[in-house]
């Protein structure tokens, strides 16, 4: 018994000792996260009912760019905004004005995040731990200073892998993709029809995470990106269906060390584009 209680102690101490960073789960089959951009007002009227209905989280990447200020028929309040919070959905930052990150301009980035931290401080909401790259525009050096803003995970497009236009890409595979560059698996497209949805999710297996992008549900001020309002409603049906889980960015912290990131954060993109050559 005093043996088994020594045991008990010491198991005890050392899990206590291990960073709760490192104690990530195991990914589960069918894992996929939903995110939408742009602060459209379809966000609030159309997808957020129905992800209720479906007990479905998501994350809304939140920015005051085009002509959100003035623009209410297209773009969502900060008190809709406020209310996808309270209903249990993640807020992420897509910066003030919907600035196309690159080397030129990262000297500016700090105060794009912090315009919206500022805002979602004003309205209750918690300061943002993701965030997407504006027009799926990346470079390497924004890492560090999305770290240093409190970003954790940072979510990009299916390029370069894929064309921005076929709206196709890769999932998310933790260990291999840096947390601050994760790959969308899919893209909504106003062509899209369940086969495009269901070629993106069927990568949520084998511990890799599938991530959608959409925009507005409809989008009504950028038509490239609409998704209609009846095929999203069949998308949500497929994932419920099929048992999906679906979960917010933030979620992946369940899933990903954030602290544990590849030595080349490019890495793994390289390899994939390497790999798609080799396809005939």
């Amino acid at each position: 018994m005093r043996h088994s209680t020594l045991f008990l102690s010491l198991l005890l101490v050392s899990t206590t000792l291990v960073p709760a960073t490192l104690a990530v789960e195991p990914v589960p089959e069918k894992l996929v996260v939903l995110t939408f951009d742009d602060s459209s007002k379809s966000h609030f009227t159309v997808a957020r009912p129905l992800l209720l209905k479906h007990k479905f989280n998501a994350t809304f990447f939140i920015t005051e760019g085009f002509d959100f200020p003035d623009n209410k028929k297209d773009y969502m309040t900060w008190q809709e905004i406020t209310q996808l919070h309270k209903d249990g959905f993640e807020i992420g930052n897509h910066t003030v004005s919907h600035m196309g990150i690159n080397d030129k301009n990262l000297t500016d980035l700090p105060a794009q995040l912090r315009g919206i931290n500022a805002q979602c401080e004003k309205y209750g909401i918690p300061m943002p731990v993701s965030f997407a790259y504006p027009g799926n525009a990346i470079t390497p050096a924004a890492l560090p200073v999305l770290k240093d803003l409190g970003i954790r995970f940072a979510r990009r497009g299916g390029a370069p892998e894929y064309p921005y236009k076929d709206g196709k890409g890769f999932a998310f595979e933790p260990g291999k993709d840096h947390p601050l560059l994760l790959p969308t698996a899919g893209d909504a497209r106003p062509h899209w029809k369940l086969d495009d949805l269901k070629l993106a999710v069927s990568q949520a297996r084998t511990g890799k995470i599938a991530i959608l992008q959409f925009h507005g549900v409809p989008d009504t001020a950028h038509a490239w990106v609409n998704t209609n309002p009846d095929q999203f409603e069949i998308f949500l049906n497929y994932l419920a269906k099929e048992e999906y889980t679906v979960i917010a960015m933030r979620d992946l912290a369940k899933y990903a060390n954030t602290d544990k990131v590849p030595s080349n954060p490019t890495a793994v993109i390289d390899e994939r584009l390497n790999q798609l050559k080799k396809v005939p």
